[in-house]
């Protein structure tokens, strides 16, 4: 009996033979380590690039939206389950190649891929093809992940990859373990390292209430981010809403989200984002320099951008991001 140890996740799953990783997708077929979804997307879509959420990426443009079934964690909270935790012979799919996907996108007018909805760690391979091809036919590449991923294959991917959001779910090991069946260290060397690969990088946390919400927690997660990747580098805090098999705690209130946002504020992050609060103000793009509006955001509206050159119209500070 011939089993195969996948190589592509810390998780290192050792697979028999016929059988799958953690994944459900990577599986040991005649001792070859497939991945099954491969050309075979469950999802496709055009989207918002700010529903990734991308706020300092190319901001108001369409973006062609990829998935298959299949997720290396499993989050009690996961909002796409239905998928996520899938296997591939329980969901309809598309057969889409990667120069389908890429056709697709043109024919949509959108000016870049993104790679989203469960984890294109673990379709690896289509997400690695398609943004090659995607990068020789002018298109931009978005990963839309959490980052639990080995250094390798990550840094091999990271050098066809544009723009990433990136979900640092919790500053602890131990919820990680408790709420992802993962580990901490991985994604935080993976937002390092997506940083020194030259990918612009935006990080997202789901503010969740009695689990990652007290001030200790999220001063530590924004110091992180702040060290390591950066005071330029956006963080998103967002909303949480119970479902999936987290159906026991309540919404997060809007005032503890706005207080994560003074929290990481006050350590210096000069983008710090609020989701999921309509109404808020929490989405605007505003000048570190002099507090100008200049990305008015409502949902996925848009009002007049003010950045010429990656610079503010109020006072000339460089704004960082891809603004064209």
């Amino acid at each position: 009996m011939s089993f195969v140890t996948c190589q592509l996740c810390p998780k290192q799953c050792r697979i028999a033979p016929g059988q799958s990783g953690e994944c459900r997708i990577r599986i040991n077929l005649d001792g070859r380590l497939r991945a099954v979804t491969y050309g075979r997307p469950c999802s496709l879509h055009v989207d918002p690039i700010e529903k990734k959420p991308l706020f300092h990426f190319l901001p108001g443009s369409a973006i062609f939206s990829i998935a298959t079934v299949g997720c290396n964690l499993h989050c009690t909270n996961c909002q796409n389950w239905e998928i996520s935790q899938a296997n591939p012979e329980e969901e309809p799919a598309y057969l889409c190649p990667p120069e389908q996907v890429i056709a697709l996108a043109g024919e949509e007018g959108c000016r870049s891929v993104a790679f989203t909805y469960t984890d294109p760690v673990v379709f690896y391979e289509f997400a690695l093809e398609t943004s090659l091809q995607a990068r020789a036919a002018g298109l931009r590449n978005v990963l839309v992940t959490a980052g639990y991923v080995n250094e390798d294959p990550w840094r091999r991917l990271c050098r066809v990859t544009d723009a990433a959001n990136i979900d640092l779910k919790f500053f602890s090991d131990r919820l990680y373990r408790e709420v992802c069946g993962a580990t901490l260290k991985p994604v935080q060397d993976a937002l390092v390292i997506a940083k020194e690969e030259g990918v612009w990088v935006e990080v997202t946390n789901l503010v969740i209430p009695t689990l990652n919400d007290d001030e200790r927690s999220i001063r530590c997660l924004a110091r992180f981010v702040h060290d390591h990747l950066g005071p330029e580098t956006p963080l998103h805090f967002s909303r949480f809403f119970p479902r999936y098999r987290l159906k026991n705690l309540p919404p997060t209130s809007p005032k503890r989200l706005l207080r994560a946002r003074e929290i990481a504020r006050e350590v210096g992050l000069h983008y710090v984002y609020v989701g999921n609060v309509p109404g808020s103000g929490g989405e605007t793009t505003r000048c570190p320099g002099c507090g100008a509006e200049l990305i008015p955001r409502v949902g996925y509206r848009l009002g007049e951008i003010r950045i010429r050159e990656g610079r503010c119209l109020s006072c000339d500070r460089p704004t960082e991001g891809v603004f064209e």
